[in-house]
């Protein structure tokens, strides 16, 4: 099981990515806001956001929550990317993830608890994440939602009839309780978890066990 560490609710960014950096977490989440696709909820701009390879060498796994994700693409393509993921229920798709593939990095898409699966499978080719969401996007903290679990277990389903290698990702509220019961995802993201506890190691073994 691969961990992605979200630094959503950190209070205090620079030393918790230093903190990461130490730990053998896979990848630095990074959720990118723009106060539209989730109303007034905005992240800080790229322009600080690009300083972030000064507190961390992890790969990022960034998540634009984001209305027209175009404009984030070309500049976080730029950092040590190794996922950019979109969500299914903005426009133009398929353009977007044309141009993650553009600069070599995997590509991703994100559906909301109440977006069915099914309306992933036009994009199976053209995909190498599938994101998951346990709680309603935007804040950190939230409460994991049940209805994920089962999500994943029939996005597998559906993987496994269309003979794809798109991983599974799981985002929002994932704890260790919630990782025991998402044993067919293949990245958990978790933030609170991690950085509201002194020892980041031990909170990501537990997420692994």
């Amino acid at each position: 099981m691969k961990i992605s560490a979200s630094f959503l609710k950190s209070e205090n960014i620079p030393r918790d990515l230093r903190k990461l950096n130490d730990t053998d977490v896979d990848f630095i989440h990074v959720d990118i806001l723009d106060g539209k696709f989730v109303p007034k909820l905005k992240t800080m701009p790229f322009r600080q956001m690009k300083h972030i390879y000064e507190f961390t060498s992890k790969r990022l796994d960034v998540h634009l929550m984001v209305e027209n994700p175009k404009k984030y693409i070309s500049k976080y393509a730029t950092l040590n990317t190794a996922y950019i993921t979109i969500h299914e229920e903005i426009e133009e798709v398929e353009e977007a993830l044309s141009l993650i593939h553009s600069y070599a990095i995997g590509a991703g898409l994100s559906i909301k608890l109440e977006t069915p699966v099914e309306r992933v499978i036009p994009y199976l080719k053209d995909l190498d994440l599938i994101l998951i969401m346990g709680v309603a996007p935007g804040r950190g903290g939230q409460e994991f939602e049940k209805e994920a679990i089962s999500k994943v277990k029939e996005l597998r389903k559906v993987l496994k009839k269309y003979h794809s290698k798109v991983l599974i990702s799981v985002d929002g509220g994932v704890t260790d309780v919630v990782a025991k019961k998402l044993k067919e995802a293949d990245i958990l993201v978790s933030g609170s978890f991690i950085t509201e506890e002194e020892d980041f190691q031990k909170q990501i073994d537990l997420l692994r066990k």
